[in-house]
């Protein structure tokens, strides 16, 4: 009964919601000004002709990690367009620049169930793949009474979302057996899995391992190139508040032993471009903030590369990455990308998010564990001043990362037996 009850007291709370929390995030830009419509159950792009497959993954990591799969399956079966839903504005502007043709990007409705059937009847979907570890009471249940085939892949569940559901576990276990298969990212998710309630349960591997290459523009890539000359690169990737600032306060030693090295500096967050330039001029690094078309000159000590889709060049160019997330206790980001563009990889010491993954990597001495930002800089110059040191971290992380993109093949396997039921 308390999915029911749940329903009923989030449609009668709504109005109240909306006036409060979703208010804020609007006033916060957090949600699209134009496009909020979707996030209310009021769709008007029109539903693709044929088979309809929608994905659907909370933000940018999940709504990345399924582009291989999107590709395969797009590949494989000429009738089948698939909808992308997504939360966030970030996740919905990198999908409009890397989704292929026949698939498209829509915002994920708030959890109510009107605006869930609204989905449901407006783009009546074949099947539904569910990328996100939270489990949307309205949305699972009104996917359910469809009888479409709904299936969790990549399914990941936290120390904290575990012991969370183990509290709740009559919930989980009715959510989950609205799913007819549940992939887990790790053998350790998949008991998890089937503790909270889940029955058809399967692990063929983490599909974050089988990542495309990011797309890369030539003219971009070949001016950013030209301006940096004969410097090599010291990249520091999708990083986070106060990263930035601990870096910043002992770069200076890194530049006097380490010579004709460009720091370029990628924040998880653009926005945050001018607060990261201030935290760099204040330790006084000469920087240029690529969202202000600053120029990027010989004597450009830090390139602050504040814009959304450019991954690709940054990772193409880059020596030396450091991957951001983990000098704080945030958990890390996804280091498998700079590891298939043959970056020697360090990473800091808060990586609970990607513990399997950090594991494996190690195991094949792919990725550097360093517990400070002076001990990352500390790797760093030992990476560049040593060329047989450098090459053999390069060497390890692509190898690495190659072997782990077989994954993808068994996800898809999994996925075409159970629709194919």
């Amino acid at each position: 009964m308390i999915i029911p009850i749940y329903k009923a007291l989030i449609s009668l709370s709504f109005p109240i919601i909306k006036a409060t929390y979703i208010k804020k995030r609007q006033k916060t830009n957090k949600e699209h000004p134009v496009r909020f419509n979707e996030r209310i159950g009021l769709y008007t792009y029109p539903r693709p002709e044929g088979k309809l497959y929608w994905l659907h993954g909370a933000s940018v990591g999940e709504s990345i990690s399924m582009l291989p799969l999107i590709d395969k399956l797009l590949k494989e079966d000429k009738n089948l367009s698939i909808m992308v839903t997504t939360g966030t504005i970030t996740s919905a502007e990198i999908m409009a620049k890397r989704l292929p043709e026949r698939a498209f990007h829509q915002f994920i409705p708030y959890d109510v169930p009107k605006f869930a059937r609204n989905l449901l009847n407006h783009f009546k979907p074949d099947a539904v793949l569910w990328f996100e570890s939270e489990l949307w009471p309205s949305l699972i249940s009104e996917i359910h009474k469809t009888k479409v085939p709904l299936i969790l892949v990549n399914g990941r569940i936290s120390d904290k979302s575990f012991n969370r559901w183990k509290k709740f576990k009559f919930l989980s276990k009715e959510l989950l057996s609205y799913f007819s298969l549940c992939l887990g990212q790790s053998e350790q998710d998949k008991n998890r899995l089937k503790i909270l309630g889940a029955t058809n349960v399967d692990c063929v591997g983490n599909l974050k391992y089988a990542g495309i290459p990011l797309p890369v523009d030539a003219q971009k890539k070949q001016e950013i190139v030209s301006s940096i000359g004969n410097r090599r690169v010291f990249l520091l990737s999708s990083t986070h508040s106060n990263e930035e600032e601990q870096f910043a306060e002992h770069l200076k030693e890194f530049q006097r032993i380490v010579k004709d090295v460009l720091i370029i500096s990628v924040p998880r967050h653009p926005h945050r471009g001018k607060e990261i330039s201030e935290a760099f001029n204040k330790h006084g690094f000469t920087t240029a903030l690529r969202s202000n078309k600053e120029p990027l000159t010989a004597e450009t000590e830090v390139y602050i590369a504040d814009t959304i889709g450019e991954m690709g060049i940054w990772y193409s160019i880059a020596d030396v990455t450091f991957v951001g997330g983990s000098l704080i206790k945030h958990g890390g980001q996804n280091f498998i990308e700079p590891a298939r563009d043959k970056n020697a990889v360090i990473v800091g010491a808060y990586m609970h998010n990607f513990k399997e993954m950090l594991e494996r990597a190690q195991s094949s001495h792919a990725v550097i564990q360093r517990y400070s930002a002076p001990e990352v800089i500390e790797e760093a110059i030992s990476l560049f001043m040593e060329e047989e040191l450098l090459n053999t971290a390069k060497q390890n992380a692509y190898n690495w990362a190659e072997a782990e993109a077989k994954v993808l093949d068994g996800i898809k396997d999994a996925l075409v037996k159970e629709l194919s039921r």
